[in-house]
């Protein structure tokens, strides 16, 4: 036998080899110590402690991201990266026991989740050699070492964002998998019928957004589209496959409480702070068929949406990891009921306390504990009654800890089951019953359409999935007769998720019976996003729709309700109203709010970012304004000069605000699809007014040359060849020839010629090759230049870019929309088009002919790398 000692701090721990047969089983020990407390140590409440019980070698062992108990009472610790398993036989509390750790032989690593249930270990591996997915260990011959390793599902995706956690149904038979945004569902809805698979809530998944949405400004989760994380059920053998519940972003870990019920910690997109898309992490009640709306980019949907359901409780900017139940645990009454959560970024453990409220729940959240630095990674109650906590993740030093209670309240273990409204979430449990295809439709639909209008908002979403999952021509006409607001309401946005085009006129026109004035302001919110869904799942309204429509909210905006204003502001922009710039601009020219009350708490909070935070609130975005200007940026026309410049002026004023990481980069590309929405006319007199900068070129390139003067017949006759170009080059000489500096062409260049992108859809080679070499042979009156004479004897030769009954405004550099006069028509005395084009001559002659061809060839392509002008 060999021993080493391994010093980590404070602590010793001591390593032995022993011979076990075959195999070579190393064992660490250490002794546990209480942990400090104060500064630079834990943050606890009162009564109870924290004891360190071992400092994970990092070489040998890598970095505990999950945990979980056998059913011999030991803890089995996994590796983020190839290090694999660990068990842990853990000291008695109060004893001087030491902490005993060896290496499981397995030949497995990497899990984010595990579980020991029927007998065996089941783990869900993310970034495994073998494949990511879930996979069954057992020891197969009584030695009481795993031997045998089965892969039972693979699953698509890994990464952070991969598969998660396990757990085990309240009904001792199944087993609940949990996985983040990038993991693939375990099934394709386009699958061929399979009756191992289902899913509670219609898979006919959809983005759902009314309006384009943005990806993310610093390009994560660019082209990630719904369900986004999802949670299924299975059996044991990992046949079967259930989705239960999808719409998050990246939950890591989740929870079932005594009464059956699942919550699920869901992260945040913290690069999204001060944007009206911000969520932050949050505890969700996950129902049968629930959706949370997660979206990427932009498309995050608010939580008021009537088609998704609301956090339990907001907890703030985080990292969301593992979590567990105070079941069991020998604490005061009110932290054995209480739902643990980890938080990873800001090394905070939460007690998060529940409380039923109608069919779901509402809660409020703790600090538990916490310490600076402390990467939370999984938590666990053992049979012990001691809450178990482990540190590492992303190759951070791993260590475990154990909390227990030596205050003076009362631990004797209390009844966790709650009875308060009870009535209505066996009603909502009796209706998700039928969140599937019925055998007896008609006995489906009659038990679960009454509940449409019911007063609690889960108990309403899970009537319209149980219809959803039924024949949608056996409900849509008692819907579109329904008399009750709510019940109408709710049922026109299952008829828009599930019903052909042709419903479109008819949910309309059953929409328009209701009283807007009559309904709450839940209803009213409910009422626009029923009206987004028809036109967004059965199609655009018609001339007529869109009228009746806009003359019926165009009144009704702006509100005292920024919800209402938000989602008025989609409609009547995708409308078209005739008013929404004017009250739109005016909205973004009032002073900005600032976070108040729980928002601000939430983004203050002491931990973590902290004072950072803290000072960000006097300086932090106004999100509705945000709204606003991200809404208007698809609006092309019904805008006068002044508007335009009041909408870009505001972005000077939002770029002073403190946001997250995709802050800035959103105001960016905000701005930058405003301005290419803009007509060419309006973006020249944008620039020229100083509402925006004008386009700053980077030093641009030289051409190799040598060049030569060409004429049209010249030019025709290289372009014959105009195959296997370098589009590479073409952007370059694009730069080179000094047309970047006046015209935009796949998003980027000036603003004072016109926009290029599309010019292959208007001219042919020909054509082109006329306009680059004689350009003043064919002038748009568009772009001709005007030569004013002036009473006084001045002459003006420029672009008129604005022109009033008093006064014209003329850019006189063509690369420079803010070089311009302004001319009084009083002090007119001529003014004629001038003959020559304002693109100057000879701007090909630097370049030698394959210059030539390629600048031809990246103007045809529309900007296409994968042009067949680029093949040879």
């Amino acid at each position: 036998m060999r021993v080493c000692f391994l010093v980590f701090g404070l602590a010793t721990a001591v390593c032995a080899a022993t011979r076990l047969g075959a195999e070579e089983q190393i064992l660490f020990t250490e002794q546990p110590q209480i942990a400090a407390t104060g500064e630079g140590g834990f943050d606890l409440l009162p009564g109870f402690q924290v004891e360190h019980l071992f400092t994970v070698p990092k070489d040998q062992l890598g970095s505990w991201v999950s945990i979980t108990f056998d059913d011999k009472g030991r803890l089995i610790a996994s590796d983020q990266g190839d290090k694999g398993l660990c068990r842990i036989t853990l000291p008695a509390p109060g004893s001087a026991e030491p902490t005993r750790v060896e290496r499981l032989e397995a030949k497995i690593s990497s899990a984010q989740g595990m579980l020991y249930a029927f007998g065996s270990l089941y783990v869900s591996t993310n970034g495994f050699s073998g494949g990511n997915g879930l996979y069954r260990v057992k020891d197969t011959n009584g030695d009481d070492h795993f031997d045998q390793v089965d892969k039972l599902k693979e699953v698509g995706g890994g990464g952070e964002h991969g598969p998660h956690a396990l757990l085990l149904g309240p009904d001792g038979k199944s087993i609940y998998y949990l996985c983040g945004n990038f993991t693939p569902p375990p099934f394709k809805p386009s699958d061929p019928p399979n009756p191992n698979h289902r899913s509670r809530a219609p898979t006919n998944w959809g983005e759902d957004l009314l309006l384009p949405r943005q990806w993310d400004a610093g390009g994560f989760a660019i082209g990630v589209m719904a369900p986004g994380g999802w949670v299924a059920k299975t059996d044991p053998e990992g046949k079967t496959w259930d989705i239960v519940s999808n719409g998050y972003r990246n939950p890591y870990d989740m929870a079932f409480n005594a009464d059956g019920e699942l919550f699920v910690y869901d992260a945040d997109m913290e690069w999204d702070m001060g944007s009206p898309w911000y969520r932050p992490t949050r505890v969700l009640h996950a129902t049968s068929g629930s959706e949370f709306g997660w979206r990427s980019g932009t498309g995050k949907w608010p939580e008021y949406y009537v088609d998704s359901l609301p956090s339990v409780v907001d907890i703030g900017p985080g990292s969301p990891v593992g979590v567990a139940y105070g079941y069991g645990a020998k604490f005061p009454a009110k932290y054995q009921r209480a739902l643990f959560i980890c938080d990873w970024t800001f090394g905070t453990m939460y007690a998060v306390h529940l409380e039923p409220a109608g069919a779901s729940y509402k809660a409020i959240k703790e600090e538990f504990l916490g310490r600076s630095p402390l990467p939370l990674t999984d938590a666990a109650v053992g049979p012990d009654r001691a809450l178990y906590f482990t540190t590492g993740g992303r190759g951070t030093q791993s260590e475990l800890f154990r909390v227990t209670y030596v205050g003076q309240e009362p631990t004797a273990a209390v009844e966790t089951r709650d009875s308060r409204f009870a009535e209505l979430r066996a009603l909502r449990q009796q209706i998700e019953a039928y969140h599937a295809k019925a055998d007896d439709a008609g006995k489906a639909i009659e038990f679960a359409y009454p509940h449409l209008g019911h007063p609690d908002r889960h108990i309403r979403f899970a009537a319209r999935i149980a219809l959803e999952d039924q024949d949608v021509k056996l409900w849509q006409d008692r819907v579109l007769g329904e008399a009750n607001p709510e019940s109408l309401i709710t049922g026109a946005v299952g008829l828009a998720r599930q019903g052909e085009k042709p419903l479109l006129p008819k949910v309309f026109a059953a929409l328009a019976r209701l009283d807007w004035a009559a309904l709450s302001e839940t209803q009213q919110l409910e009422l626009l996003r029923a009206y987004q869904l028809a036109f967004i799942r059965l199609g655009e309204p018609d001339d007529e729709m869109r009228a009746a429509l806009t003359a019926k909210l165009d009144p009704l905006f702006p509100s005292k309700s920024d919800p209402l204003n938000r989602e008025l502001c989609n409609l009547l922009v995708y409308l078209r109203s005739p008013t929404i710039v004017a009250k739109g601009v005016a909205l973004l020219e009032e002073p900005p709010k600032r976070p108040a009350g729980e928002a601000a708490s939430m983004l203050s909070r002491n931990q973590g970012y902290g004072g950072q935070i803290a000072a960000m609130l006097a300086n932090f975005p106004d999100a509705t304004q945000m709204h606003y200007a991200f809404v208007l940026r698809n609006v092309k026309e019904g805008w006068t000069l002044p508007q335009r410049k009041a909408y870009f002026d505001w972005f000077e004023r939002a770029r002073g605000w403190s946001g997250g990481a995709s802050y800035q980069g959103f105001l960016r590309n905000i701005e930058r699809e405003a301005f290419e929405n803009a007509s060419e006319s309006e973006r020249l007199a944008i620039e020229a007014f100083g509402a925006r900068k004008p386009y700053q070129p980077p030093p641009l390139p030289k051409a190799a040359g040598p060049g030569r003067d060409r004429t049209v017949v010249d030019l025709l006759g290289l372009a014959a060849a105009l195959k296997g170009r370098n589009f590479d080059n073409g952007q370059k000489m694009f730069a080179a020839a000094r047309c970047v500096v006046c015209h935009r062409f796949a998003g980027d260049g000036g603003a004072t010629g016109p926009d290029l992108t599309q010019l292959a859809g208007r001219f042919n080679v020909k054509d082109l090759s006329e306009a680059m070499i004689e350009p003043s042979k064919v002038i748009s009156d568009q772009y001709r230049a005007s030569i004013i004479e002036t009473k006084d004897g001045q002459f003006v030769s420029g672009r008129i870019v604005s022109a009033t009954d008093d006064k014209l405004v003329v850019v006189t550099n063509p690369e420079d929309a803010t070089k311009n006069v302004e001319i009084r028509r009083a002090n007119i005395e001529s003014m004629q088009a001038s003959p020559v084009s304002l693109m100057p001559d000879g701007l090909l002659k630097p370049l030698n002919d394959d210059e030539v061809l390629d600048l031809l060839a990246y103007l045809l392509s529309r900007g296409n790398k994968n042009d067949a002008l680029f093949r040879n």
